[in-house]
């Protein structure tokens, strides 16, 4: 159906800006990235309701810049002329190319003409027919037997622009606008318009002329007189148009005397269309309905029948089958609810509706459709419920009860057995939080055997949070035993390591839909600023959880060649396996992703686990074991117990029935799980403290490398294992360094962290704050200079100036020890090898950089520095695949990467003989 080629083969990778909206377009703005494209804008509307449009979330997730118009050109009584600014912010972007995907507004095609190749629009609808934004609706309620969608050209008519390629389905006999959508349009119609975009960068790309023969244009279907039903018209054709009109605005008769929005037509129902039930009376139709236990009958002007299987009465929706106020189910068509953790599913619904509605509560008269919902909303309703709690319910439900407190009643019929729990409401960055407090033990949160609690605080302004568990020994022996269960006699034992995968993956898709809330928490409990949070404390997490969960099923042996026992001959293979009940004790700077980067691998690779969050930063750590409830992990397979080192770390390394701890510290605790562990012989791995260097060359991207060391010390505000404790400079250019460093940092803001421009939020705890003094106070002290900063910030909160500190001498405790603040040190160097041994003075080796021009130079630079990682140009640029952890005092063991799995595995030689 492609034209011949046309014009000249170009290289892949167009410039593109993409115009839109929805879901739709954020999907199109991926695709076209994976495809090699450079998105170079992105054009979509104002947040509605305080809810960014996912194109939008898609664009910044990616840093890039987000252009939200309320409208492109002048109102007509105004000239109606394309606004000047919009013009010089979209020229400005230097696009090739416009994708327009899914877009409501009118976008001026001398605008999309200014670019190389112009403008596409995707269109769901075989052009030239049914044009406009109801084309689907329009395909339905005409009957057409194919449905499909177009990418064409813009032009200044409507959809009238040359086609340059087309997709078609045929109509199933019961299809509706939503199924369409779901099935075909949205996904086809991403995968198109990449298809479109590929043929353009190819050269490839036609322009066929519309034929006006078939050409329709139809109006926007949304007036609910037109949409009364006529009963003149054959069965068939009254199927087409209510499932036509969909939910909106709803295809009406009159049904004993009470207009009646009917839903849900269907021709071809199980067990065929029931031939009686209790009539009723349809005005304008020549036959009575019929209801029965499967729905309404109806029969047309030719004698053929349809069910519609919902309706809608003053209001209120309901089953067809209840339109007479009793059940007529002799027919069946009703599910039982499923039994599900009733907590857990309240806090879903709840979650689901304010995210969909764009609302911060819900009451229990909040009307789902009356908020402005539609179809394709409710279907993202009832996936999102099932995906997250296990949910199965009817998606009819939310038509026949769309008030919340109808719709909650109706889908938790059974009441679980799991036990209500306690929480905490928090209000928070325009959310309701609902904290749990407790220890969560054998998959049911619990108070502790001694009953005590401890504050956690908001380092930001030094308020209580919440009280939180305080857990004992006994607390710490109650989860091993419940661990231990689960990984011995359990379904955890019994599932298999793609089901594995897939949990972890359902945990991922958790994490995710809940990142705002999770974002949030983490930055009322440990002082990370908010934007911060979304990309790389939750982010990370999301992204550790799918790469484990891609990896748990790949986990493999080997054949091993040994000698045969001859005449015998022998097999011999090995088997990795998990370990068993593994603890694991995480720090307070990465509350959840410091969990994530430890338990992803820990459960991918069959185990079970005793979680010790830090004292300070419990939360995040208390969400995630709820979220493992929602997404269905066995009771037992994750557990967390909350207090103090002293006494629940201790508990853990001491265990027995502790096969393995997992430790991200300081180095002195670490030694100290070490000997613990030598008690029993667990096996240990320990990510501890740094004094990473990073060596700044003449030669080097001078402002590249000024901007990439200060994210190399202030990163999550120094709290970051890998922060660069100590720059070298090259003499020549130290001073001019130094200048270029305080300029930049004067210029961060410091600020409470849920404050989307702030950049630098507060220390995470005041025995942390008081050490940070003290350090600069012990630097100046041994003849250092502080050329900024080193003070507190106000008089309520952690804060601390970022801070630059010059004149270090080596040998001092600022040169050998770790600051964990946001404090810079910087220091001249001469030579290449003298800095070197200047930079593995020291007995940490986590992490080094160097900044050079010359690859010769950066290579030897590797070679030399003596740490676990090395990045060269860069810093800070960790990914889930490659492996991370320390030389010398730093520890050893990896996190991340294939690598980690190694560490929660142990392998077993099998040796078989046969003759």
């Amino acid at each position: 159906m492609f034209a011949p080629r046309v014009g000249k083969v170009v290289e892949m990778g167009l410039k593109v800006a993409v115009i839109g909206q929805s879901a739709f377009g954020a999907e199109v703005f991926n695709e076209l990235k994976k495809r090699g494209h450079e998105i170079v804008g992105v054009f979509t509307v104002p947040d509605a309701k305080g809810r960014e449009d996912p194109l939008a979330t898609a664009a910044k997730a990616d840093n890039l810049q987000v252009f939200k118009f309320p409208r492109w050109k002048a109102l007509k009584k105004d000239g109606g002329h394309t606004l000047p600014e919009v013009e010089q912010q979209f020229k400005s972007v230097g696009a090739d190319l416009s994708v327009l995907a899914f877009v409501t507004q009118f976008i001026p095609v001398d605008l999309l003409d200014s670019n190389k190749y112009g403008g596409i629009i995707y269109h769901p609808s075989i052009l030239p027919r049914h044009r406009g934004a109801s084309a689907i609706n329009w395909t339905l309620m005409e009957g057409d037997k194919k449905a499909g969608l177009t990418v064409f050209w813009a032009d200044d008519g409507l959809d009238t622009g040359p086609i340059l390629l087309t997709r078609e389905t045929d109509v199933e006999p019961d299809d509706t606008v939503n199924s369409l959508y779901k099935r075909f349009l949205f996904p086809e119609g991403v995968k198109a318009v990449g298809d479109a975009v590929d043929l353009i960068a190819a050269g490839e790309a036609p322009r066929i002329v519309q034929p006006t023969e078939g050409a329709t244009y139809d109006p926007l279907w949304k007036d609910p007189v037109k949409a009364r039903i006529d009963f003149d018209k054959t069965g068939q054709q009254i199927h087409d148009f209510i499932r036509g009109n969909d939910r909106v605005p709803g295809a009406w008769a009159v049904v004993n005397g009470q207009e009646t929005t009917l839903y849900g037509s269907t021709r071809t129902p199980s067990g065929g269309i029931p031939t009686d039930g209790k009539p009723v009376e349809i005005e304008g139709s020549k036959h009575p309905g019929f209801v029965t236990g499967q729905g309404l009958v109806l029969t047309g002007s030719d004698g053929e029948k349809l069910l519609v299987t919902s309706v809608k009465v003053g209001g209120k929706s309901l089953p067809a089958a209840d339109l007479l106020g009793e059940s007529s189910n002799e027919g069946g068509g009703k599910k039982e609810a499923p039994k599900v953790d009733e907590a857990a599913a309240r806090a879903a619904i709840e979650a689901v509706w304010k995210d969909i509605l764009g609302v911060e509560t819900v009451s229990s008269d909040t009307d789902f459709f009356a908020q402005g919902a539609g179809s394709l909303d409710a279907t993202r309703l009832v996936e999102n419920l099932q995906s997250s709690v296990g949910l199965v319910i009817d998606p009819e439900d939310i038509y026949r009860a769309p008030t919340y407190g109808d719709f909650v009643k109706t889908v938790l019929k059974t009441k679980s057995s799991a036990a209500e729990y306690k929480t905490v409401k928090v209000r928070a960055n325009g959310l309701e939080l609902s904290l749990p407090v407790q220890h969560f033990i054998g998959g049911r949160f619990v108070d502790g055997s001694e009953g005590k609690t401890r504050p956690t605080i908001n380092p930001a302004t030094e308020e209580v949070i919440v009280d939180v568990a305080d857990g004992s020994a006994a607390d710490v022996d109650g989860a091993v035993t419940s661990a231990k269960d689960a990984f011995e006699n359990g379904e955890w034992r019994k599932i298999s390591a793609r089901d594995r995968g897939k949990l972890l993956m359902k945990l991922a898709d958790l994490m995710e839909q809940n990142k705002e809330e999770l974002a949030t928490i983490e930055s009322l409990d440990s002082g990370a600023v908010y934007t911060l949070a979304v990309k790389t404390h939750v982010g990370m997490s999301v992204d550790t959880f799918r790469y484990f969960a891609g990896l748990a099923d790949k986990i493999e042996g080997r054949t091993i060649p040994i000698n045969d026992s001859r005449p015998s001959k022998n097999l011999c293979f090995t088997r990795r396996e998990p370990i068993g009940v593994v603890g694991l004790i995480v720090p307070w700077n990465y509350p959840l992703m410091m969990v994530a980067w430890k338990a992803a691998a820990c459960l991918a690779a069959g185990n079970t686990l005793v979680l010790k969050p830090a004292e300070v930063t419990p939360l995040t750590a208390l969400k995630f074991a709820e979220l493992t409830l929602k997404a269905g992990f066995p009771p037992g397979v994750v557990n967390v117990v909350l207090g103090a080192g002293s006494v629940v770390g201790n508990a853990i390394t001491d265990h027995p029935s502790i096969r393995k701890v997992g430790f991200t510290g300081s180095t002195p605790v670490g030694k100290m799980i070490m000997g613990g562990a030598a008690k029993t012989l667990k096996k240990v791995s320990l990510e501890l403290g740094g004094k990473s260097p990073l060596i700044v060359f003449a030669d080097a991207d001078f402002d590249r490398a000024v901007r990439q060391a200060g994210q190399a010390v202030f990163f999550n505000k120094g709290e970051n294992c890998i922060a660069a404790g100590r720059v070298f400079v090259e003499s020549s250019v130290h001073d001019k360094f130094v200048e270029a460093v305080v300029s930049d940092v004067r210029k961060m803001k410091i600020g409470d962290p849920l404050d989307r421009t702030t950049v630098h939020g507060p220390q995470n705890h005041k025995a942390h704050f008081d050490k940070l003094v003290a350090y600069i106070e012990t630097a100046v002290k041994e003849g250092a200079t502080v050329v900024y900063g080193g003070k507190r910030v106000g008089t309520r909160g952690f804060f601390l100036e970022p801070t630059v500190i010059t004149g270090v001498e080596d040998g001092t405790v600022a040169a050998t020890e770790e600051s964990f603040g946001p404090i810079m040190l910087i220091s001249k160097f001469e030579t290449l090898d003298e800095v070197l041994k200047r930079a593995n003075a020291t007995e940490y080796g986590l992490a080094s950089g160097v900044f050079t021009k010359d690859l010769n130079k950066a290579l030897k630079v590797a070679d030399g520095l003596q740490a676990g990682t090395v990045y060269v140009n860069t810093y800070n640029k960790t990914d889930v695949a490659a492996p991370f952890g320390g030389w010398k005092q730093s520890g050893f063991g990896k996190d991340l990467g294939q690598e980690a799995l190694d560490e929660y595995l142990r392998t077993k030689a099998v040796t078989v003989e046969y003759w």
